[in-house]
Formats: structure tokens, C-alpha cells, sequence
């Protein structure tokens, strides 16, 4: 069992992502993500619960606490975190979640204050998922 698992999980598994307060673990035949850092993983919930409320509309959820499909949630992760980093500076790679939290809360001081729809915007331009 994972003590802390990684708000970004999905993202970090499939390689959209990585994350230096982040650790892979094996789980018998399952690999999970679990967080280093307990004031890190705090950030990463929040900053999750932004962009689930932001992508809301452009998941075509109306109910902001129903799960999502796998495809839905990578939409989410993936392209929120490469959204919210080419929002920032233009780059559409995130080599390190904990220290792009770090410059979004340099930037804009607060996560409240991310201009989520440009982030959303972006995410659509940076994240394409998997096309069959």
C-alpha cells in the first residue's frame, strides 16, 4: 500500500510528466506513483481540484464529483500540467511537477489565481491522448 499516493499518478505512468518528489513503486503485477513529500502532495491536490473544475465544460461533465473515464482524467492531468506549463512559459514539457507548482505560485502567488481557461485552451493545443 502506498502511504502517499501521487495526486498525478496517470500522468506521471504514461510520461506526460515527471516529478522529482515523485517515486515508483511495485505493488506485485501493478506499478503506482507515490509522493516523497506531504506539503508537495497538498499543492498537487489543490492545484488537481482547480483543473477538474476548469476542464468541467470541456469534458462535457456536469457533475463535478462523478469519476471520470481514464481518457477523461489524462485530459485532465496531462494536458492541465502541459497546459498550466506552456501558460507560464511557453513550453509545452514538464520535467519536474513540484517545481513548476513552484513558479505557477511565483507567478501568480496562489493557485486560485491561474488564468484557467488559457490553461485549458493550451492543454487542448499540448495534449492530444491516444488516437486509436
Amino acid at each position: 500500500m502506498v502511504e502517499r499516493p501521487c495526486t498525478f499518478e496517470k500522468a506521471v505512468l504514461a510520461g506526460c510528466v515527471e516529478c522529482k518528489r515523485a517515486e515508483r513503486v511495485q505493488i506485485a503485477e501493478r506499478e503506482s506513483v507515490a509522493c516523497l513529500n506531504q506539503a508537495s502532495l497538498s499543492r498537487c491536490t489543490s492545484l488537481h481540484i482547480h483543473l477538474r473544475h476548469s476542464f468541467a465544460f470541456a469534458l462535457k461533465n456536469v457533475h463535478e464529483d462523478a469519476a471520470l473515464s481514464h481518457a477523461q482524467e489524462m485530459r485532465v492531468q496531462c494536458g492541465g500540467l502541459l497546459g498550466l506549463q506552456n501558460v507560464l512559459d511557453g513550453s509545452a514539457e514538464v520535467a519536474n511537477v513540484d517545481a513548476l507548482l513552484d513558479s505557477v505560485l511565483q507567478q501568480w502567488g496562489e493557485l486560485a489565481a491561474i488564468p484557467y481557461s488559457e490553461v485549458v485552451h493550451a492543454a487542448a493545443l499540448c495534449y492530444k491522448g491516444r488516437h486509436g
